[in-house]
């Protein structure tokens, strides 16, 4: 009964935010804030490339029980040439359908009520997060391209750094207890909500370590618990993003991103089925030596 329950959440999300993207991407054109279309790179018009591509990054990602959005912005903006406002919100829009299609994934290995029975620390760290997701956004929309580029550089190598420190981190006690512990989840999803708009990621490389080594939550639990948190922060991202000439990226490329959603969301389902099969240490190495990798280029592209 748990897993139908969450099998309509999921969907309802998904409807949910597919609405969303429309009605932003109509209001903008009503309102003539529509840029002037631009040629897309020849490797967009590829659709095998594009569903090859995400599929790929999706795979990545599930293999270690996330949705491969850091890997798939370096390459929306060195392979397939969006710029870097751009190539954020396609990311995110593209992380928006992952994250909604994972959580009937999951309605076997976690159950509906042991989510709803953390709603005290989902909603501690959404007071942060949704405030940094939107403080995120401002800035994103704010900086040239060049500096953008090396935000998502550092952002990058920080995110290298985590994967590898704390991917097999185990629960204890809460770290904190009371008033600390609220003030805590506060700013640990703060500081979330901002890397994630930048990124145009769903944050789960840094929620669910936060979820686990901060609030004392079971890997797996944390996982839908950063699912939870991770879908409505990237909502508020994505409404101030709406408001940017940038978001017009969605309406000129609606193929692109609807084929790119398409492949990652096969890839991240093959790679939570082949999840423990590749041993972590030959897979963590490889992929912070291509997070690390994709920083670098990042940072030189122009």
């Amino acid at each position: 009964m748990e897993g139908l329950i969450l099998v309509f959440v999921g969907a309802g999300s998904l409807v949910v935010l597919t609405v969303t993207v429309i009605v932003m991407v109509k209001l903008q054109d009503q309102n003539g804030l529509m840029s002037e279309k631009i040629d897309p790179h020849p490797a967009c018009q590829n659709n095998a490339a594009v569903f090859g591509s995400g599929a790929v990054i999706g795979t990545l990602g599930g293999l270690i029980g996330l949705g491969g959005a850091e890997f798939r912005l370096p390459l929306l903006i060195k392979l397939f040439r969006f710029h870097g406002l751009e190539a954020v919100i396609l990311n995110k829009a593209v992380s928006l359908v992952v994250v909604a299609t994972a959580l009937p994934f999951r309605a076997n290995a976690v159950p509906l009520m042991d989510v709803a029975d953390m709603w005290t620390v989902i909603v501690n760290i959404l007071a942060g997060s949704l405030l940094g997701a939107w403080v995120g956004a401002e800035w994103a929309t704010r900086l040239t391209s060049a500096t953008l580029y090396r935000v998502i550089a550092v952002i990058l190598v920080v995110t290298a750094g985590v994967l590898f420190s704390t991917h097999d981190a185990v629960a204890g006690a809460p770290a904190f207890t009371g008033p600390v512990f609220v003030m805590a989840c506060f700013v640990v999803g703060f500081v979330i909500g901002i890397i994630a708009s930048l990124l145009g990621v769903a944050g789960g490389e840094f929620l669910i370590p936060a979820l686990v080594l901060i609030c004392g939550i079971d890997i797996k639990l944390a996982g839908s618990l950063s699912l939870a948190i991770s879908l409505p922060t990237m909502l508020v991202g994505f409404a101030r993003y709406s408001r940017d000439q940038s978001f017009s990226v969605l309406s000129q490329n609606k193929a692109f991103f609807l084929v790119m959603a398409a492949g990652s969301i096969l890839g991240t389902f093959i790679g939570g089925l082949l999840l423990g099969v590749v041993p972590s240490a030959v897979l963590l190495p490889l992929l912070v030596a291509l997070l690390l990798l994709s920083a670098v280029k990042v940072w030189r592209h122009e």
